[in-house]
């Protein structure tokens, strides 16, 4: 095969394999960065800036190859999705975290399915990499306790799962990322701030709990579990299903549900939507901590119930216990009639808050990558 009719994904592979970069490799890969001008605009590059970012990219695929077995990810496209996602994606938040005095606090905004904790988990190893420690924060682990979610239950039957507004603890998740934001570690404090030792004592090498939530506890229903114990964290990676999602104006709701979406379809279902919307407001001093918000979008919303319906099926085939077909519909529904995708997620890209917008396909692979204002004038 010529070399001018090797693909960028080929040059990859041929990297994998063991071949060493050669010249004609980098300006294959910088003109294949700039083909897609909207991903190239997400992340900033530029024909200016473009042969830096091969380099840098460049530096970080070599670093990672070693430990490539661990990405939660087929290998069919893991190096596509590596190299256009995330490794570009860790260095916008690099970069990011940079230019704060502080640590970032990376909002991650998906309906259930779209891969929310593989990114995180993805992102914590190359952020590694980088130098920066990590920390994951799942909306999930900031459920209020079994016995409080039970008289939440006894005053609102309608809560018959966790997990739509009203179910969390705002006030632990406020404190634990305020101390979070006030937290540095050690030896990038110096690197950030060489005199925050002196002037910020007390903010170093204090231990932070971290929630965490055990989904298994009472037969299902959950319940708090130990804490994980940190010192600070130089990026947060805060993940949830309706994270950063802010309530819509009355007569947008109502016009909504006017048209009975599924699985809205009596007045009750469309009583819980108000008042899970309603429940929202006291969700904003939270949201008011994220620095920056990225959205995993699924091609449609509908595709997360196909996704769960199939990973609940690969889990039963192991011999674990699991619910059926009918039972995982009903459990999805609920969610969409608490905050339906279709109304809350489009409202937020219709927004200010948003900066980054990932499609998620049907096979679940990534497909356009592009800043939420792209996406606005796309429309």
């Amino acid at each position: 095969m010529a070399r001018s009719t090797i693909t960028p994904v080929e040059i990859l592979h041929r990297w994998q394999a063991g071949e060493r970069p050669i010249a004609p490799d980098f300006d294959r890969l910088a003109l294949w960065e700039l083909a897609d001008d909207v991903r190239a605009r997400a992340f900033g590059i530029t024909p200016d800036n473009v042969a830096d970012v091969v380099r840098c990219k460049t530096d970080l695929f070599f670093s990672l190859l070693d430990e490539h077995h661990t990405f939660p990810l087929k290998p069919t496209v893991f190096l596509e999705t590596l190299w256009n996602l995330w490794l570009p994606l860790a260095m916008q938040l690099s970069a990011a975290k940079q230019s704060l005095n502080r640590p970032l606090i990376q909002g991650i905004l998906g309906v259930q399915g779209t891969g929310k904790t593989t990114l995180c988990q993805v992102l914590r190893l190359i952020l590694g990499k980088l130098g920066y420690s990590t920390v994951s924060l799942s909306l999930d682990d900031l459920y209020k306790t079994y016995a409080d979610r039970q008289q939440l239950q006894k005053a609102d039957p309608r809560l018959i799962w966790r997990g739509p507004p009203g179910t969390h603890d705002i006030d632990l998740a406020i404190a634990v990322l305020d101390k979070l934001r006030a937290s540095q570690t050690h030896n990038l404090a110096a690197v950030d701030n060489p005199k925050l030792d002196a002037l910020q004592p007390d903010l170093i090498n204090k231990n932070i709990e971290i929630p965490r939530f055990d989904k298994s506890a009472y037969g299902g229903a959950g319940d708090r579990s130990q804490p994980e114990i940190i010192s600070g964290a130089d990026i947060v990676l805060f993940e949830g299903w309706f994270v950063g999602v802010n309530p819509v104006v009355d007569a947008k709701l109502n016009e909504f549900l006017a048209a009975a979406p599924f699985p809205i379809s009596t007045e009750s279902d469309c009583q819980f939507a108000r008042d899970m919307n309603a429940k929202l407001h006291n969700y904003l001093p939270l949201w008011n901590r994220l620095d920056r918000l990225m959205v995993l979008y699924p091609q449609d919303y509908r595709l997360s119930q196909v996704w769960r319906n199939q990973a609940e099926r690969e889990m039963m085939a192991t011999g674990k216990s699991g619910m059926s077909e009918a039972e995982i519909n009903r459990f999805v529904e609920y969610f969409w009639k608490a905050l339906h995708p279709e109304l809350f997620i489009k409202s937020m890209l219709e927004g200010d808050r948003v900066d980054l917008v990932i499609e998620i396909l049907g096979d679940r692979t990534v497909g356009k990558i592009r800043r939420a204002i792209d996406l606005k004038l796309s429309d």
